[in-house]
């Protein structure tokens, strides 16, 4: 039996949460929390910044040189290195950076809608809860590969349900082919969750036919199958990589606290209460006598859900496998929800008036966020001012051994060196088969990579995962491989241990000493 929705005309004069002009003010209003950060204040994104400087200038730095190689090779994750190496030598690596990154949640905007008006032949005013999840955790952290892949998989998943609701399947077969390349060099991760919502999808529509379940189960993974090309390319990249690929499977604790932090982002209670919304929405919408919810976008939730249970929390070499799911299975519920026959109006407006308030303010908030964040990046990095071009610089940023909720966004602020200044910044990632970018200056010993760069308290020294502290950092320090110390957020430390250095600037949380060679 077909699911019933929409069954209003398709003359009938939509609702003003229906319109394509509230949809386009919805994905400009998206752009806000962006438009005041010179750079989006991601935790990972400057440390990316600085591997996208290598990326465009290795070539003709002799500065890059001293330090960095820089390898292309066809891996899944290369969405936003793509677009730098097409945008950057037209509009300058920053502001290209910029306008990328700023592109990711409109389009993340467009493709939860897209998606929840092709199931339901016009858009539920339930709709609008999902887009509390389009700054969600992974965005912030800075996976704007990964971001960027999510937005384009809904996207693609709307034009999914759009082909086989008109039945041309056989277009959408030869579309999908180089879609799903599209998908996999952005981010693994994004093909994979498309393959699984397309299989949902097609499962649920080859059934509403008349097929038993199995039948259309095997069916779905056939219509499917035409974007399993991708496979081949997987399976060289990761043949010759050694090491721990993936690590701990199935930490409770933890996958509970990627599901309520979601959105975490500053405020630890305004984000859970965020994320808090939703259940509250699905327990009204079960109860409600009008209300509904949608087979289709049901099974892909229950999809998303056991691959986010069975994720491990490291993935590829990747760690936040797992978490980084978990915002798009949320969202999914409010997509699934609609009104089992006609929309009752009153009851509409309602929902739509909540929805949409709910969303200004996670906007409003998310834009104060990026605010503060950028105020304070924008004057720490004036130490760079004082840093001359090439120089050796070991940074500390200082983080704190008991769990806070706040992001660390500053935490690859050093990448900057990289970008600002061709030198040798200490914060990038040596992950193989995931950077194409490596660090080649042997004498700087550990402060050649991530996580040197992170420091403890003293006081925490006696923790495991916290014996890093500001002293062993500052002892360990190769005066002869490094110029500069920049302090960053930095905890209290032993005065002896930077007698040997001239500070030279001093600004909010950040302090630059020059390191006199012995």
């Amino acid at each position: 039996m077909r699911e019933q929705a929409g069954l209003e005309s398709t003359a009938e004069a939509r609702a003003w949460w229906e319109t394509r002009t509230f949809v386009a003010v919805l994905m400009l209003l998206s752009t806000v929390p962006l438009l005041y950060p010179a750079n989006p204040p991601l935790v990972d994104l400057f440390g990316h910044l600085g591997r996208y400087r290598v990326q465009l200038d290795l070539g003709t730095s002799q500065m890059l040189q001293r330090y960095y190689d820089y390898d292309w090779a066809p891996i899944g994750n290369l969405g936003v290195d793509l677009l730098v190496q097409l945008l950057g030598p037209i509009l300058g690596l920053e502001l290209a950076v910029k306008l990328i990154v700023l592109s990711i949640p409109p389009m993340t905007v467009a493709g939860f809608l897209w998606v929840a008006r092709e199931v339901h032949h016009r858009l539920p005013p339930t709709s609008l809860f999902a887009l509390l999840f389009v700054y969600n955790h992974p965005f912030h952290f800075g996976f704007v590969n990964f971001a960027l892949s999510m937005a384009l998989a809904f996207l693609a998943f709307g034009l999914w349900l759009r082909l086989g609701r008109l039945g041309r399947l056989k277009l959408r077969a030869i579309l999908f082919v180089p879609i799903s390349f599209v998908l996999f060099f952005a981010h693994a991760f994004g093909w994979g969750s498309l393959g699984l919502l397309a299989f949902s999808a097609e499962a649920v529509r080859q059934h509403d036919s008349g097929r038993g379940w199995f039948r259309s189960a095997v069916l779905a993974a056939l219509h499917a199958s035409v974007m399993a090309l991708p496979l081949l390319v997987m399976f060289a990249w990761r043949a010759g990589t050694q090491g721990d690929l993936t690590r701990n499977w199935f930490e409770w604790d933890l996958k509970w606290e990627w599901v309520y932090s979601a959105v975490r982002d500053r405020w630890r209670t305004f984000d859970i209460a965020t994320v808090a919304v939703i259940p509250l929405l699905l327990l009204f919408a079960l109860f409600h006598p009008r209300l509904a919810l949608s087979r289709n976008l049901l099974f892909s939730a229950i999809v998303l859900i056991a691959c986010f249970i069975l994720l491990p929390w490291t993935m590829f070499g990747s760690a936040y496998a797992d978490m980084r799911l978990a915002p798009y299975m949320i969202a999914l519920v409010p997509l699934a929800m609609r009104f089992r026959a006609e929309t009752h109006l009153p009851t509409a407006r309602v929902i739509a008036i909540v929805g949409l308030a709910l969303v200004l303010v996670r906007f409003g908030a998310t834009t104060a966020s990026m605010a503060l964040a950028a105020r304070d990046q924008q004057a720490k990095l004036e130490a760079l001012d004082h840093v001359p071009r090439g120089a050796r610089v070991a940074s500390l940023v200082g983080r704190d051994c008991r769990r806070e909720w706040e992001l660390p966004r500053n935490s690859h602020l050093p990448g900057m060196v990289i970008t600002r200044r061709e030198g040798l910044a200490n914060d990038q990632w040596a992950i193989e088969g995931t950077n194409l970018l490596t660090v080649r200056y042997p004498p700087a010993g550990i402060f050649q990579r991530d996580p040197s760069q992170m420091v403890f308290p003293n006081y925490c020294g006696r923790l495991p995962w916290a014996r890093w502290t500001i002293d062993t950092a500052l002892k360990a320090i190769p005066r002869d491989a490094i110029d500069y110390v920049w302090l960053i957020d930095a905890p209290p430390h032993d005065p002896e241990l930077t007698r040997d250095m001239k500070l030279v600037w001093k600004g909010p949380g950040s302090m630059l000493y020059h390191v006199r060679q012995p």
